[in-house]
């Protein structure tokens, strides 16, 4: 791998950028691997990254049936925060902003990590409440949070309608300064040339068919398009297509996949400093590098797998970001896309072990899960190299939907963004 740096910038630069190599190899797939991971995603690149890194596993594949980053990774609005309320979560996603605060000097790639903070609107007393909770129970494990007026709300935020006549008024805001957005496909590049420049071989155009298992019950492999590929252990981070790999191995998991949109406008110049969510009418924007202003939806209503939704979502969540940004009433929409997230009953990931030996997953991530990419990835990878959860991954097992210990953010958050 060719580090990047500003000398070799300049070099290149006076050679009209023609001495670039490829980023990743694309080779053909070895009969066997310690460990294969499906999905190209950038949870499964974070995990294959992690494994070489980390635990010195570099006999591992990465298996994507379609181009690496293809998934929700690409189709995603980029905010990363860690303000959740649980313990359980709180540590799972403060891990992973701190992955993200040194991600791009890591990967020697420039993920375009922007900590421009992350405001949080309250529209009614209930939202005071909650979120004030929130800021109480952030700061008490070490993560920073705090509570703004509707004026404080104003200045951080210019562009925001504080007016008392709006159909939902801004009552007070909580603000996580340290959070913000990342661009999406950077990421899922930077760990694959990492991964691979330390030996992990990128599968693309590889889809599984199979998981194959021997007379034990003990996965050893998948079927693929490509041929039969064992391993001594298979991951698979599939994201809203998982439950249909698990059906492969006869794992039936507490999965729904539900559509999930996005939209940008036409770029204007900067107007926008930073990402505002907004849970009682369901809806969140931030602008990106390119000018353009980013805006997610809820999910759809109905189950799918399908990578477009309902008109009225995009309709609905359009009316709210026009009730709280008046002057945005005029922008143009340039696209709009949507991706495939896949939900847990109490809107938390599983990550870990499976009823079938040899078989680890990693899913359930529904609308957060690019703000955990690093996070993820790492303990991820401590799982499938010892075989036992990471500390701070063990309460995301699959036996909690058993057992009744659940880490229910869908009641605590009302969105689990």
């Amino acid at each position: 791998m060719r580090r990047f740096s500003l000398a070799s910038l300049l070099s290149e630069a006076v050679g009209g950028h023609q001495g670039w190599g490829r980023q990743w190899r694309a080779p053909e797939p070895k009969p066997s691997y310690d460990v294969v991971i499906v999905g190209g995603g950038g949870h499964g690149l974070a995990t294959a990254y992690y494994l070489a890194t980390v635990h010195g596993i570099t006999n591992v594949a990465v298996v994507e049936k379609g181009w690496i980053g293809g998934g929700n990774t690409g189709r995603n609005t980029t905010i990363i925060r860690s303000n959740y309320l649980y313990d359980e979560s709180a540590h799972l996603y403060e891990h992973a902003l701190k992955l993200w605060e040194g991600l791009s000097q890591e990967l020697n790639y420039n993920v375009m990590f922007s900590q421009r903070g992350v405001l949080m609107l309250a529209h009614n007393i209930h939202d005071i409440q909650s979120f004030k909770r929130h800021v109480y129970a952030n700061r008490l494990n070490g993560i920073d949070n705090e509570w703004l007026s509707a004026e404080e709300c104003k200045a951080f935020c210019p562009p925001l309608n504080i007016s008392r006549e709006a159909r939902y008024p801004v009552l007070g805001g909580a603000l996580q300064r340290r959070a913000g957005t990342a661009r999406h496909d950077a990421v899922a590049w930077g760990y694959a040339r990492g991964a691979d420049a330390r030996g992990v071989d990128i599968l693309q155009n590889c889809e599984v068919t199979g998981v194959r298992r021997d007379a034990g019950g003990a996965a050893i492999g998948v079927e693929t398009t490509r041929g039969f590929i064992g391993a001594k252990r298979v991951g698979v981070v599939a994201a809203g297509n998982t439950s249909r790999v698990m059906d492969m191995a006869g794992v039936r998991m507490p999965l729904e996949s539900y559509p999930l949109q996005a939209l940008v406008s036409e770029p204007v110049k900067p107007v926008f400093p930073c990402v505002v969510m907004s849970n009682a009418v369901h809806a969140y924007i931030s602008q990106s590098d390119k000018g353009e202003l980013v805006i997610g939806a809820g999910t759809d209503q109905y189950t799918s797998y399908s990578q477009q939704g309902g008109l009225h979502i995009t309709n609905h969540t359009l009316d709210a970001i026009c009730e709280i940004f008046p002057q945005f009433t005029r922008m143009r929409m340039l696209r709009s896309w949507g991706g495939i997230v896949d939900v847990t009953p109490d809107r938390s990931p599983i990550i870990g072990r499976t009823p079938v030996d040899n078989l680890f997953v990693n899913c359930g991530w529904g609308t957060g899960g690019f703000k955990a990419t690093p996070g993820s990835g790492h303990v991820f990878a401590h799982t499938l190299a010892t075989g036992e959860p990471h500390p701070i991954n063990a309460p995301f097992t699959l036996d909690r939907f058993r057992t009744g210990r659940l880490i229910d953010e869908a009641a605590a958050a009302a969105v689990a963004h």
